[in-house]
């Protein structure tokens, strides 16, 4: 029997985790326990290097506005390899704040434009004296299913013309209030403003990012991974 292993990074772990981001990574790791695969993690932040093949997965959490702030200037250090490994196809997890970083830019707390890493194409400005705070409700056509979530941010985000979002509105703000996206699923990036985390309260999504991760890794068809319990 193959011996499967997953290995994730948990970037800036350390310092953009604010509301239990993590809980990302357990439920991935419990799912792959079930499966009888091995699912290890570590933190790679300020002044690490990100060797974009040594992972199989990697979660960027959100945070505070000064962590954001110290984050947005390291992670231009490593642009070129976590670029490569989303252009790559490698499985992603970006919330809230790391949402953002994937993107052209986002603006901080004191107005000051805080520049991302491009990797896909949006960008996100702010709200005067307004956030979008609240439960949230979205379908994701690809999957035909339906994610539960909570958002709470100030941001509000608007995606390039041919980047399609993780979901369709139902009921909550999602990216922006207006044009009914949330969040972003690009190539095997999955970007969202739900905290919770978002694979807790989501567990079908949870093993659609746990397929990726594996089917990436392996090239092999996992879809028993969906008929979890």
């Amino acid at each position: 029997m193959t011996n499967y292993t997953i290995h994730a990074c948990h970037l800036y772990g350390n310092l953009l985790n604010t509301y239990g981001d993590i809980g990302n990574l357990l439920v991935l790791e419990y799912y792959a326990k079930k499966a009888g695969i091995t699912l290890t993690h570590e933190v790679i932040s300020i002044d690490d290097t990100f060797d974009d093949s040594k992972y199989d997965f990697v979660l960027f959490g959100g945070g505070q506005d000064f962590e954001q702030t110290v984050v947005s200037q390291d992670i231009q250090l490593k642009k070129e390899p976590l670029v490569r490994y989303i252009e790559n196809d490698g499985p992603f997890l970006a919330i809230c704040g790391g949402y953002q970083l994937l993107g052209h830019y986002y603006i901080g707390a004191k107005g000051e434009q805080i520049k991302g890493i491009s990797a896909i194409d949006y960008y996100t400005e702010s709200q005067v004296n307004n956030r979008f705070i609240g439960d949230v409700e979205i379908r994701n056509e690809e999957y035909d299913e339906v994610y539960l979530g909570f958002e709470n941010h100030n941001g509000v985000t608007y995606l390039g013309e041919n980047v399609k979002p993780l979901g369709k509105v139902i009921k909550g703000y999602g990216n922006n209030g207006k044009d009914q996206t949330e969040g972003v699923h690009y190539k095997n990036t999955y970007g969202s403003y739900f905290h919770g985390p978002i694979l807790a309260r989501n567990t079908n999504l949870a093993k659609q990012v746990l397929r990726s991760i594996l089917e990436h890794k392996y090239n092999e068809d996992f879809g028993y991974i969906i008929e979890l319990d």
